[in-house]
Parts: C-alpha cells; structure tokens; sequence
C-alpha cells in the first residue's frame, strides 16, 4: 500500500524505526512481537506533539524497538490506508492501535498521550498483563506501587 513519505526513524533521529503497513505485518509475524500503529495526518498539530513530546523521548523509544514493530499510517494517503484506519475505527487523530503480531485487534487508544502515561500502556500490551485480562488501572497501580 502505498503512503506518503514520513521520517523512518531510529536512535539517531530520535524518533522509533516506523515501518508501512505491509512491511510491518510482516515483521510482526516473524518476530512474534506486538504492533503498534501511530494513525496521524499530516495537518494534525497534536500528531506532532505525540511525535515531539512522546515518540522522540528515549525511554518510549527504546522500548518501542525492543518489543513492539511499529507502523506510522496516514488515512489521508491512499484508499487503502483510509481503509485500514475504519477497520480500526479511527475517527480523530492522533490514534495509536496495538494489535496481535499476527494483525488481529488488541486496544486503540485515541488522542495523545504524554511519556508518562504512554510507556505504562506500552508495557501493559507487551508484556501480555492485557492478554491475561488483567485491569489496566491494576496493573498501573502495581506499577506504580513498586
């Protein structure tokens, strides 16, 4: 599917390594680890934010690149994306979507979400506390408790 160009990312850009929807699916499967979807446009001041405030911030993504395959997904950049983004619900920007490495549905968290609060999400999803049907609000706690 094709999609407009967006930074690729990685430690020395400060930014996670963000993949496109195929390829992410497919490093996924092979990995075993979970996705995460950034779904942003391009006009969103608040997709920026996420990007400058949260994705950039060293402690997101280096556990972003050791447990998640992550993908960026612009809706506005083919029919195809704008198709993947209504599978999913997507109806504000920014929207992050975790999803099974084998593509199918976990969480969408909708809007954006500073460091504080991200990281303990991404952990909650990783580290399978979500699949064991744990609550999150018991797992932040016992987080935070420690």
């Amino acid at each position: 599917m094709g999609q407009k160009s967006f930074a690729r990312g990685g430690a020395a850009s400060g930014a996670p390594v963000w993949r496109q929807w195929n390829a992410g699916l497919q490093e996924a499967s092979r990995s075993g680890r979970p996705i995460l979807v950034d779904v942003y446009t391009d006009w969103c001041g608040w997709c920026r934010r996420m990007d400058r405030d949260t994705y950039a911030q060293s402690s997101v993504r280096d556990y972003l690149d050791r447990h998640y395959v992550t993908v960026k997904l612009n809706p506005e950049s083919s029919r195809d994306a704008r198709a993947v983004a209504n599978r999913f619900r997507v109806t504000g920007y920014p929207t992050t979507v975790f999803l099974r490495p084998n593509g199918d549905h976990l969480l969408t968290v909708p809007g954006y979400v500073p460091e504080k609060d991200f990281l303990p999400v991404l952990r909650y999803v990783a580290e399978g506390h979500m699949e064991r049907g744990v609550r999150f609000d018991a797992f932040r706690q016992q987080v935070e408790g420690r």
